[in-house]
């Protein structure tokens, strides 16, 4: 069988197709389902940890997941494209040594198999279509019970390549190779040894499937475990779609994948694997129970025993030494150990502290017991009741929020008089550390720039209509976006959201928020809403422009950002607001989209500011902005023209009466953040 010893030729062959074919582009990445459209059918559920379970570990059960777009697996030619998909899956037998069957990835015309059959079927085929050409489905099998066929598939724990049938093209034991002085294959346990990681690719030009795995701590192998020539372009249709299927029998495990990525014309995405979900612990099967019951009946009198004693126990402990619970403390599981948090931070130490605020510390740690890098906020408070209900606030919003511009959170703990937040931690700091203290002469770009400010607006779409309930952040600003090590945004610190229903109204009534970044209506009416989050991302997309605060003192007294940049459109000069850090290395079409689309966040009227969803539109490029085609440079386009359409929505109102703009937000306060008690 062929396969390449040299990593880089699968990689130029499939990128080599556009010499041969008239390429398209198909791509996407999952690390974790829980903000996926897969189409779901028979036992399949996305767990809340973000797993994709395929099957439980009942008997004769049958799951699919399936990607909901069809692939364009032909590009006007007679041969099939290439393709490489790229998964992480995990196996979990309902005894030790007994479970079955298995799950396959599968290219089909349809995502559904109606009739198909549980056991060696896989979910896929049936007695009666068995083999049948009219199938038209590739499948990988990832088996652990002897195979349908036993002349080839005897080994129970073994991968195979299928056509249009169970009876496999090739077929080989789970294993991988190691090279070195002496190539060796070592074996994998698919039910045994834990996540492991696979490969499937297809290079369309030399028609070679090449199949892959690996556990997880092992870097991808450069021989594939199994290399056959087939070509695809007989048996698969124009579109095709892509997922998986896993069945049980009188054997049953539960089946999962932890993690997708698939490019068509192109090496699939790797996977972030640190971000992959956890298997749950799953309850016991059935026949577990009954035997359990069994011995619990025989051993009755001494299980009852000692039942009693560990009661006693727990509850002497429970009384002398831990903290009894609240009510709302019931509703959040993730709660850490004290001392597990203070050996973390090292005991909270001054060294390991990486922010502060109004709020309290922020402290780096590494968990004891996984070595997993974390943030420990430690909330303070003078008010302990309004402490307390702001680490409600948190937990409750952000505890069960998900998305890939959010900040994680891990869990919470309680102690005496401390609160302590635990999330991800983010190795890039906040964004205002990056815009203002630079070091080393590094400092943001502006394609960077406009990547996080697209990551933040994606984040409040999320937060503003696409979560279960609305939550109102009432405190962006860049010290709450924070970096990753991808240069992508995540917004953070969630302690003063509030939630409520779609198609109701926030009952909120407390000014809270930052100096700079508060709405004018939200000065007079208390009330915040969509709208004020709006206005504080304007502020925020002309402080990225800029490189400079909402508020800033020069020249004895406050500059206002968002009148400053007024001013000097006014002047037929906006882009002298440009961060001179750039110089002038951005894309003038995109700043365009910045400045402007700041502008109209930040308009004094909230019925004239757009939604999050606008937003969006506009920073994707679907829709144009409303008041504007461009900002084009001073003299390329008369001045009195631009001012005039922000006359139409009375922007540069405030230009000639700046402080009917600037007073509604700083008024008489001069501290650079107010609430109640924040």
């Amino acid at each position: 069988m062929p396969y390449y010893s040299n990593p880089l030729i699968p990689l130029l062959l499939l990128s080599s197709c556009s010499l041969f074919l008239s390429c398209q582009s198909f791509e996407f990445v999952n690390n974790g389902f829980n903000n996926s459209n897969l189409d779901l059918a028979g036992a399949t559920i996305i767990k809340p940890s973000g797993a994709l379970r395929l099957t439980n570990n009942s008997h004769n059960v049958i799951g699919h997941a399936f990607y909901p777009t069809p692939i364009p697996i032909f590009n006007n030619s007679p041969n099939s494209s290439s393709f490489s998909t790229y998964f992480v899956l995990q196996i979990l037998p309902s005894t030790s040594n007994n479970g079955g069957f298995g799950l396959a990835f599968t290219l089909s015309p349809s995502p559904s198999f109606p009739g198909a059959a549980a056991g060696h079927f896989l979910g896929i085929f049936n007695s009666s279509n068995d083999g049948i050409p009219s199938n038209h489905i590739f499948a990988v099998e990832f088996d652990t019970v002897d195979g349908y066929n036993e002349k080839s598939d005897s080994d129970g724990n073994h991968i195979g390549i299928n056509i249009n049938g169970m009876n496999t093209t090739a077929s080989k034991s789970a294993s991988y190779h190691v090279e070195g002085t002496q190539s060796r294959e070592e074996e994998v346990w698919l039910e045994k040894d834990g996540p492991i990681q696979a490969w499937i690719d297809y290079d369309g030009v030399k028609k070679i499937v090449n199949v892959t795995i690996s556990p997880l701590e092992v870097a991808k192998p450069v021989r594939p475990l199994l290399s056959e020539v087939i070509d695809l372009s007989l048996y698969l249709e124009k579109t095709m779609y892509a997922g998986f299927s896993a069945a049980t029998g009188q054997k049953s495990s539960s089946h999962y994948i932890l993690g997708w990525s698939f490019r068509l014309n192109g090496i699939a995405d790797p996977l972030d694997l640190s971000q992959l979900p956890v298997v749950p612990i799953e309850k016991s099967s059935p026949s577990n129970v009954k035997l359990r019951k069994a011995l619990i009946a025989t051993f009755s009198v001494v299980i009852f025993i000692l039942l009693g004693v560990l009661v006693s126990i727990l509850a002497y402990r429970r009384v002398m030494k831990f903290e009894l619970l609240e009510d709302w403390e019931l509703d959040c599981p993730h709660r850490f150990r004290y001392k597990d948090l203070h050996k973390a931070t090292k005991g909270f130490k001054e060294s390991e502290k990486i922010g502060a605020g109004g709020f309290g510390s922020v402290y780096k740690g590494v968990l004891p017991a996984t070595g997993v890098e974390v943030a420990v906020k430690k909330i303070m408070s003078n008010n302990p009741l309004q402490g307390m209900r702001e680490f409600a606030a948190e937990i409750e919003s952000l505890g069960r929020l998900r998305h890939k511009n959010l900040v994680n959170l891990q869990g919470w703990c309680k102690h005496k008089n401390d609160l302590l937040l635990v999330y991800d931690h983010v190795s890039n700091g906040s964004l205002d550390s990056l815009l203002y203290n630079s070091k080393n002469g590094n400092f943001l770009t502006w394609e960077q720039r406009f990547n996080i400010v697209k990551g933040v607006a994606s984040g409040l779409l999320y937060l503003h209509e696409e979560w279960e309930q609305v939550v109102i952040h009432r405190d962006v600003k860049s010290s709450n976006v924070l970096i990753d090590r991808d240069m992508n945004a995540r917004l953070g610190d969630f302690g003063l959201a509030r939630l409520y229903d779609h198609g109701k109204t926030s009952h909120t009534t407390n000014i809270v928020g930052t100096i700079g970044y508060i709405a004018p209506e939200l000065t007079r009416t208390g009330k915040a809403s969509k709208s004020t989050d709006v206005f504080a991302y304007g502020i925020l997309l002309l402080e990225v422009a800029c490189g400079r605060p909402p508020v800033k003192y020069e020249a004895d007294r406050n500059v206002i950002l968002v009148d400053w940049v007024l001013e000097c459109m006014k002047m037929g000069s906006i882009f002298e607001a440009i961060d001179a850090k750039l110089n002038s290395m951005y894309v003038t079409e995109e700043m365009e989209l910045v400045l402007g689309l700041g502008l109209l966040c930040s308009h004094p009227k909230p019925e004239a500011r757009p939604t999050m969803r606008e937003v969006m539109k506009y920073l994707n490029g679907d829709e144009m902005l409303p008041m504007f085609d461009k900002l084009s440079l001073a003299g390329s386009r008369r001045v009195d023209e631009i001012t005039s359409r922000f006359l139409a929505l009375g922007l540069t109102d405030s230009i000639t009466t700046t402080t009917s703009y600037s007073s509604s937000s700083i008024g008489m306060i001069s501290c650079s953040s107010f609430d109640s008690g924040r």
